[in-house]
């Protein structure tokens, strides 16, 4: 069967996607409870806090715009230095945010050394100003690690699968990465939330040094003419180098028609979707919903997006993708009519109920995904 050859040419990359799939396990476990740790230290005694919002806003903006240069960066130093090294440091990098809000947790004055019963306290004694500093280190986590882990897995991959085998096993890391984020919701469903950190920080710990000592690199390194050079000349020689090696990849990128067209349907496809859900879901939705209510516009929606899986799934000719792409003007509906249903079929005492029934339901999905 075709399943069981993807699975069999997973055998070559076990000892990266073991510890990556904890890595990202990890990662996904402490999402939920660092809302509640940021909220009660900013915003102490509220429910909401508009703080976090506008800081995680900027934050984003920040790893953004330096992600346009670091992730082709890291990209070419993994050609240079090899795979293990840049995966080492990359998911490395993810420990330090959170050993910030551990490791400085006002806690009745106890020492580190008595690590676990840090961990124990720190989900409630962590100060304002420790958030702000996890929020520093994990903009700079986010800007070194994110996306560059999967990209660099993904070229690792590349290094050791044949060219024919690939695409099924890029499709495997992919699946691989939503599961594990799944099992992470499991695990900070079911763990107690005192023990949570302590075994996100023991699992984030455990996979690059599993990684040092069974992942083999794939990448031979050259031998330079410049490793006799004075440590001066090498300062120097060092951006010079970066500049023409990246400007390189980038003549490499817009000269080659497939590359070219891929970044180009890549970008203008993010750009789209985010920009027309913002203004359907803003613009649209308003106007609709005193028309035909939110049950014709949620029905619709639903009809959407059925269609849009038949047509994009069976795709018998070039243009049906692009024809399927237009229900996508429909279908990205079906979220917020389903809120307002579910809040017009609430008392004004039980709105709360209202984003915990789509929370669950949407765990559900992905548990059974």
């Amino acid at each position: 069967m075709s399943w069981l050859s993807g699975i069999r040419e997973l055998r070559p990359l076990l000892h990266l996607l073991l510890p990556l799939s904890i890595h990202w396990v990890a990662e996904e476990m402490t999402v939920s409870v660092l809302v509640d740790v940021t909220t009660s230290a900013l915003c102490p005694g509220e429910s909401t806090c508009s703080k976090a919002i506008y800081i995680n806003g900027v934050q984003q903006t920040i790893v953004g715009i330096f992600k346009m240069v670091v992730l082709p960066l890291l990209g070419q130093l993994s050609d240079e230095y090899g795979r293990k090294p840049l995966l080492l440091i990359t998911i490395s990098t993810a420990i330090f945010p959170f050993d910030n809000l551990i490791c400085f947790a006002e806690v009745l004055s106890v020492k580190v050394l008595n690590y676990f019963f840090l961990l124990y306290y720190s989900r409630l004694h962590v100060s304002e100003e420790y958030v702000y500093a996890y929020y520093v280190l994990h903009t700079i986590s986010n800007i070194i690690s994110q996306g560059s882990i999967f990209c660099i897995s993904v070229a690792y991959a590349a290094d050791v699968v044949n060219e024919s085998k690939r695409a099924a096993v890029f499709s495997w890391i992919t699946g691989l990465l939503s599961a594990s984020h799944v099992l992470g919701d499991v695990l900070a469903w079911s763990l107690p939330e005192k023990y949570i950190f302590a075994v996100s920080i023991v699992l984030l710990t455990f996979s690059p040094v599993y990684m040092k000592f069974f992942l083999v690199e794939t990448v031979i390194r050259a031998l330079k003419n410049d490793q006799y050079s004075g440590c001066w000349a090498k300062i120097v020689d060092v951006p010079r180098q970066r500049y023409i090696s990246m400007r390189r990849a980038a003549e490499i990128v817009i000269f080659s028609p497939t590359l070219r067209g891929m970044a180009l349907v890549s970008f203008f496809y993010e750009l789209g979707m985010s920009g027309i859900s913002s203004v359907l879901l803003m613009l649209l939705l308003p106007i609709l919903n005193p028309l035909v209510g939110e049950k014709v516009i949620l029905c619709s929606a639903l009809l959407a997006s059925i269609a849009y899986a038949w047509l994009y799934g069976l795709a018998w000719a070039p243009w049906v993708p692009y024809l399927s792409a237009s229900f996508v003007i429909i279908y990205v509906l079906v979220k917020p009519a389903t809120y307002a249903i579910i809040s017009n079929a609430s008392s004004s005492t039980n709105q709360v109920c209202s984003p915990f029934y789509a929370s669950s339901h949407k765990t559900l999905h992905r548990m059974l995904r």
